[in-house]
């Protein structure tokens, strides 16, 4: 069978193959407790531990008991109004419910706005290291992802100098991740409107991914992009501050101007989100949704502030303290010259699984490695013993 040559252009998503093998020596006899194994501590998925919010669990009970039909393709105007307010309320800004489109997940929305911006002949200016998908979005839209080198004096963020010397007539925009996974960290406002104002000089498209935004645990970093001016593109997500991994929801702030294209894109894509989602998801609005995330973040910035000055003290450098999301990007090469080898034998010989950086850019990735804190406080106490065994 003939296959489209995008796909060779595409890698595997290498933090799933090392789920895989986190899998298999789980069911083994390292993890058998009838043989004396112990279970494995996984570390290495970005899905928070607490799961939906109790008001929402109790939503999708009696949304479950009705009807479901379809709707809008850009979403339940009530939850488009909603979001909006919640923008209002945590950020001081206006954002009109029309610019927001509800999508079947961020992964979907980064699939519409590549749709949308990109094609064949256009590069996208992206930071190295980044999240493997979405440089794959840019690929799948026949455009070409540029990772430039980032690091950690510049908080493994792009900057405006970055930007503009790389610029070519080809440069399409930047896609940037404020949060970042797999760094935790954030891009200092000036630098962003730095940026924004730069890509904006040249005519170009200034995508933000700000799934993790919400999760900032530092006042400085915790602004949005959209507050730089309405042509920001934001990407958003009910996955990691409202904890709907399994969901599949997320939202589009778009320019006014975007709005049909994306909305035509949607509809022949995948009609529309699930609207068992989108009505359940109602209820993270409600006060005590929104107090029990709060909670939450506070707990994250626990685990975080246990997490990384262990993971400094067993020689697993974090060079830029996360100010946000819940990962931990290392600098591992005190150990070992190969990351994606170095998580395999944790495997075996702790029982902890880990990301090795290879999935995450070009510029050095056998030396890092990304922890999830995502996990709960007994689990990363239990992981730094092992390690600290191991190491040793």
């Amino acid at each position: 069978m003939k296959l489209a040559a995008r796909l060779d252009r595409i890698e595997p998503f290498y933090v799933m193959e090392l789920a895989k093998a986190a899998a298999q020596t789980a069911a083994g006899p390292l993890c058998d407790p009838a043989q004396g194994g112990r279970r494995m501590i996984r570390l290495n998925i970005g899905e928070p531990d607490f799961g939906a919010a109790p008001a929402v669990r109790e939503a999708v009970a009696r949304v479950a008991q009705g009807p479901t039909p379809y709707t809008d393709a850009l979403g339940l105007p009530a939850l488009r109004e909603a979001i909006a307010a919640w923008y209002g309320q945590r950020f001081g800004l206006d954002i009109a419910p029309q610019r927001i489109a509800i999508t079947a997940g961020a992964s979907a929305a980064l699939q519409l706005a590549c749709l949308a911006l990109f094609e064949r002949g256009d590069e996208v200016l992206m930071p190295d290291p980044c999240y493997p998908c979405n440089r794959h979005f840019v690929t799948a839209a026949d455009a070409t992802p540029r990772l430039l080198p980032t690091d950690a004096a510049a908080r493994f963020q792009l900057s405006a100098a970055q930007v503009r010397k790389a610029w070519t007539p080809a440069t399409r925009g930047v896609l940037l991740a404020s949060p970042s996974n797999p760094t935790g960290t954030s891009i200092a406002p000036e630098v962003l409107a730095d940026i924004a104002g730069s890509v904006r000089a040249r005519g170009g498209v200034t995508v933000v991914d700000e799934i993790y935004l919400p999760l900032s645990y530092d006042a400085h970093f915790g602004g949005t992009a959209l507050a730089l001016g309405d042509d920001i593109i934001s990407v958003n997500s009910f996955s990691k501050y409202f904890g709907m991994t399994g969901w599949r929801l997320g939202w589009l702030v778009l320019p006014p101007a975007l709005l049909p294209g994306i909305e035509r894109l949607a509809q022949n894509l995948y009609i529309c989100p699930s609207t068992l989602s989108q009505r359940a998801a109602l209820a993270c609005f409600e006060p005590e949704s929104l107090h029990e995330f709060e909670r939450r973040r506070a707990e994250l910035k626990a685990r975080r502030d246990y997490i990384v000055p262990a993971l400094n003290a067993l020689g697993l450098s974090v060079p830029v303290t996360p100010d946000g999301a819940f990962y931990a990007w290392m600098d591992v090469s005190r150990h070992h010259a190969d990351s994606w080898v170095f998580a395999h034998q944790l495997l075996e010989s702790a029982q902890v699984a880990l990301t090795p950086g290879r999935d995450f850019g070009l510029a050095d990735p056998q030396r890092w490695m990304r922890l999830s804190f995502a996990s709960s406080m007994e689990d990363l106490h239990e992981a730094v013993a092992r390690l600290r065994g191991v190491l040793a």
